[in-house]
């Protein structure tokens, strides 16, 4: 456990916002935490657990103590007769993994393909792509308590997955609460994938490949190749473009609330949910607001994808993060003032 001070984040952050880490601490093992919170100065302060930094938003310098998660590790801890179980270290960059699992004949991760950010980080959001999201694949998680250093393991129904949300996403408001946001970081992730495996495949884009290809019944590597070039057709790489993903959730309103805004804009996006809501596409809002392109300082909304700001700055006028809030919010203002639709931020700013 070596602490480093004045730690630049720009290349730690995947919208490439430069901001410092007053003190940061490269988290390889459990005996590293341990020793942070055993620490007479480290371990009572306040804490920021940082993964693969894809999907936050830095409006400064981090004043508390910066972990920096890089716990490594991937391997098949057993079998069911429904599911192969596989656990991976939080440090683990999430691709790496859906890859690998697919190297090991093991399939049910290929629609998650490419999504940027760690394993650790995945249960924090309930990453989720092409139909499906990962509380449909997970098994189980290790975390440590930071503040009395106990390790210990949550099932689905312990995290509250919801839509791009869980349990590590909500602050303990009273006592008795299970809000895990800044008391918890999560170790490893166990993951169950089906056995039989079957395909999933009723996402419009998957529909278009299967049309175009002639293949009516794609194999997991193959759904991963399309999944891979859909993503970069559509997405920026933040290693070229700096950006946090999708930038804002799909919202979801009632059957009456999507007939109403057809009436007007009969070309809405719009997706029947299970639960009998309509789930919008939260770019086709941006963009029939006519933001696609556009700027606002060194902040940008990317031209392929409405759903996506990106980092329009360079090395030495680089983005802020309060360009991109200030390009956020204008954002929202004019998506509620046209379809009356308040769109809700998936990153997490700091």
């Amino acid at each position: 456990m070596f602490p480093e001070t004045n730690v630049p984040l720009q290349a730690l952050n995947t919208f490439g916002i430069a901001a410092r880490a007053q003190t940061l601490v490269r988290v390889r093992s459990e005996d590293d935490l341990r020793a942070v919170l055993a620490d007479p100065v480290l371990g009572p302060a306040p804490k920021f657990v940082l993964g693969g930094g894809s999907n936050i938003v830095l409006t400064g310098d981090v004043r508390p103590l910066v972990l920096k998660v890089e716990l490594a590790g991937r391997r098949v801890v057993g079998e069911t007769s429904r599911a192969w179980i596989v656990e991976a270290g939080a440090g683990e960059r999430w691709h790496d993994l859906v890859a690998w699992t697919l190297e090991q004949g093991l399939p049910g991760l290929e629609n998650m393909a490419l999504i940027p950010g760690t394993v650790g980080a995945a249960p924090v959001q309930n990453i989720g792509a092409y139909g499906v999201e990962l509380q449909d694949r997970f098994e189980s998680l290790d975390a440590m308590d930071l503040h009395s250093g106990d390790v210990f393991t949550l099932n689905a129904a312990q995290c509250a997955f919801g839509y791009r949300d869980s349990v590590f996403k909500h602050h303990a408001s009273k006592p008795g609460d299970f809000g895990l946001a800044g008391r918890a970081l999560i170790l490893r992730v166990r993951f169950a994938l089906p056995r039989p495996w079957k395909p999933v495949l009723g996402y419009l884009d998957l529909e278009r490949r299967m049309q175009e290809t002639g293949i009516a019944a794609p194999d997991a590597r193959q759904i991963f190749d399309w999944v891979c070039a859909i993503r970069r057709a559509k997405l920026p790489d933040p290693a070229v473009i700096g950006n946090a993903g999708s930038f804002f959730k799909n919202p979801s309103v009632t059957p009456e609330q999507c007939a109403d805004i057809i009436a007007r804009d009969p070309k809405l996006v719009h997706y029947p949910m299970p639960d009998g809501s309509v789930k919008l596409a939260a770019g086709w809002l941006i963009d029939a607001c006519g933001w696609k392109g556009k700027t606002v300082g060194h902040a940008g909304v990317y031209d392929r994808q409405a759903l996506v700001l990106v980092n329009r700055g360079d090395a030495e006028h680089p983005c802020t993060g309060g360009e991109v809030m200030t390009l956020a919010r204008a954002i929202q203002t004019s998506v509620y003032e046209r379809f009356g639709i308040r769109l809700e931020p998936e990153p997490v700013v700091v």
